[in-house]
């Protein structure tokens, strides 16, 4: 039976460490986000809370949150210092990398020049039009598009599949925040939630 020599294990425990180390941290992030969402904040604190942990985790340099409006998307959270942006940063669904990725339903990652390729916009006003490294993911509620999250690095950056993991698990929460953003506080409290259960029948199995 062979075995491994000091040399060859010391390696292998260090990168089996660091993917528990990396695993935490990302449980820790879905965690803070969980927690976002059940306070009584603003949608616009949400979204600039979750943008900020977003940075935190991935050590990015910028992350966006647009919002679909109609046939628009909408630059609604930034984590950088345009805030004159917010709001007026508006694409069509036909325009950009960003609106591929909600015409498409799809995941997007691009490890270096990204202003190159062909589906690009470009905007001026935003300096992550500069940027080399993009991912991106839809945000969806109940299963339909409602916006996307960009991530971009200055530099040339290879995505891990912990980090996409990650930024598709949040546009999943941010579709969770939008859907309760839209109810009352009253609405909550008053509501019935054993009837609501109940009444909708027996669930049925998951397929996964």
């Amino acid at each position: 039976m062979s075995t491994l020599s000091y040399n060859e294990s010391v390696p292998k425990v260090r990168e089996v460490e660091l993917r528990l180390q990396k695993t935490e941290q990302q449980l820790r992030l879905f965690q803070k986000i969980s927690r976002l969402m059940v306070r009584e904040m603003s949608l616009p604190e949400v979204l600039q809370g979750i943008v900020s942990l977003i940075v935190e985790f991935m050590e990015c340099d910028s992350c966006l949150v647009y919002l679909l409006d109609r046939d628009e998307l909408v630059l609604c959270a930034s984590n950088t210092l345009h805030p004159s942006t917010i709001g007026k940063v508006r694409l069509r669904l036909s325009e950009g990398l960003t609106g591929w990725v909600a015409r498409e339903r799809r995941m997007l990652s691009i490890s270096r020049e990204a202003y190159k390729d062909t589906r690009f916009k470009y905007f001026g006003e935003l300096p992550e039009d500069t940027y080399e490294a993009f991912l991106s993911a839809p945000v969806i509620a109940r299963n339909r598009i409602v916006g996307v999250i960009n991530v971009q690095h200055r530099a040339t950056h290879q995505h891990t599949g912990s980090e996409m993991e990650m930024l598709t698990t949040v546009g999943e929460q941010v579709g969770c925040v939008l859907v309760l953003a839209r109810m009352e506080p009253t609405a909550v409290a008053e509501a019935n939630h054993v009837e609501l259960v109940l009444s909708s029948g027996p669930a049925q199995p998951i397929r996964s």
